[in-house]
């Protein structure tokens, strides 16, 4: 199916992207649509032929626990309603704890990397199978951008997405900018990893911009593509011609030209690597017909650059017979070492062994300023009551207190936080948040007795 190029759709820019010259479709994050009231942007992009995608966010495929009935309904729901050839979302894990390891089930909040082992890879695989036995449409998984590497992986991300779609058949959506935010904060190479991608599974192509910051990259979605992005992407085409490429932009959005001049940017990378590598096919040709000749005379043919190598290297460790149709005892690995992880960051609790201290300082840092701007979005009243006491007044909250549901959850939670405290200090300030929370939650704040259970939980949390 080819889509060609395209945008990530946001209220923002919604009239943007309907003048947009050359977008052949656009991306909805699936999370913030409702089936029943689409926004008349959509409405008229769709009547116009526009291919409308959902991504969702909070799946969490990647996570111990099998995905939630309601989020794949939901996002089913989400497909039908909006006519979507197929529908997408990342390989990664957003939440942790719970049932499955005693303990309470804490929310990330944001796309957190799943380990690259065969443990992991299990359990994935399942949750893939289940996905897709729920969705209408077929199901393409991205590979993420992290902070934060797992000790003692066994496979590559090429190796580790490979033997997912051998395993599962689920397509790829391939994020290049991700892959360049791995290889600086990660180390790992680009090449190596398309080298061992199933390039022919690609359903379509993310560009995105971000910025380095005292060595680390961070994918802001909120800058402009940088050029080590579009080299990644110069490669990919080198080894396939991607169904579609979009260009993803959530924050700070520039003015209408420059998001024109962007997609653009992407146009002209691909039209040069299509013709690049058209010409590489054409002075390689002679020197295949060599190879082959060099082979009857007894000598080894020489590999072409583009052919694509095993996906698991000779010296790796060997692969699993297909897996059961769960594996219980691996769900509690990989549901542990998760809840470990995500305890550290959000709650405080020690480093596991094998992580870099520093690395998860920073990743925590980010997942509170995270909460913090995404709070402020949905609950805009919130910040404009608090003026500039909001951000540090939200993140000394965050330190203490997990998200333990979604961000409006969060929101009242963290208004309830401050009432509770006789914050803030200004009367007229207090009484307005009261009222805000009265309006989403109950009649009055919570009593005495309520807070003692809150902060007993909340104990145990941090525990």
């Amino acid at each position: 199916m080819e889509l060609g190029i395209g945008i990530g759709w946001r209220p923002e820019i919604a009239d943007a992207v309907e003048r947009l010259p050359g977008v052949d479709w656009v991306e909805v994050v699936a999370e913030n649509v409702c089936p029943g009231h689409l926004p008349a942007s959509l409405s008229r992009l769709r009547e116009r032929g526009t291919r409308v995608i959902p991504h969702g966010v909070s799946l969490g495929l990647g996570g111990a626990d099998r995905p939630s009935e309601q989020r794949l309904a939901d996002l089913a729901e989400r497909a039908t309603a909006l006519g979507a050839p197929l529908v997408t979302e990342h390989i990664a894990f957003v939440r942790a704890g719970g049932v499955l390891t005693a303990s309470p089930q804490l929310e990330a909040g944001h796309l957190l990397p799943v380990p690259r082992t065969w443990d992991a890879l299990k359990v994935l695989c399942e949750n893939v199978r289940i996905a897709q036995d729920c969705l209408p449409v077929p199901l393409a998984l991205e590979n993420i951008a992290a902070l934060i590497a797992w000790p003692d992986e066994e496979l590559t991300e090429g190796q580790f997405l490979a033997e997912l779609v051998e395993r599962t058949g689920v397509g790829l959506l391939i994020d290049v900018a991700n892959l360049h935010t791995n290889h600086v904060n990660r180390g790992e190479d680009p090449a190596k990893a398309l080298d061992e991608l199933p390039v022919e599974s690609i359903a379509y192509v993310h560009v995105a911009g971000g910025l380095e910051r005292d060595g680390v990259w961070h994918d802001t979605h909120a800058h402009p593509v940088a050029q080590p992005v579009l080299d990644i992407l110069t490669q990919l085409r080198s080894r396939v011609s991607p169904p579609g490429v979009l260009l993803e932009r959530d924050d700070d959005f520039p003015p209408e030209q420059e998001l024109a001049a962007e997609l653009g940017r992407i146009r002209e990378t691909l039209t040069a690597a299509a013709a690049a590598a058209a010409q590489g096919a054409r002075l390689t040709a002679p020197q295949a017909g060599e190879a082959i000749l060099a082979g009857e005379a007894g000598e080894a043919p020489a590999v072409q650059a583009n052919q694509a190598p095993q996906a698991i290297p000779a010296d790796a460790p060997e692969s699993p017979e297909a897996p059961a149709p769960d594996d219980p005892a691996a769900r509690e690995r990989v549901g542990l070492a998760q809840a470990a992880v995500l305890s550290s960051l959000v709650a405080g609790t020690p480093v596991p062994e094998g992580f870099d201290s520093q690395r998860m300082r920073v990743q925590s840092r980010a997942l509170a300023a995270k909460r913090a701007d995404v709070v402020r979005k949905v609950a805009p009243e919130i910040a404009e009551t608090l003026g500039g006491e909001y951000r540090p007044a939200f993140l000394a909250y965050a330190k203490s207190r997990p998200m333990q549901g979604g961000y409006r959850r969060d929101a009242l939670d963290f208004v309830e936080h401050l009432l509770v405290a006789g914050r803030p200090a200004d009367e007229r300030a207090r009484r307005q948040l009261t009222r805000w929370w009265e309006e989403r939650s109950a009649p009055h704040p919570p009593g005495r007795a309520a807070r003692l259970v809150r902060a007993a939980r909340a104990a145990l949390v941090r525990r």
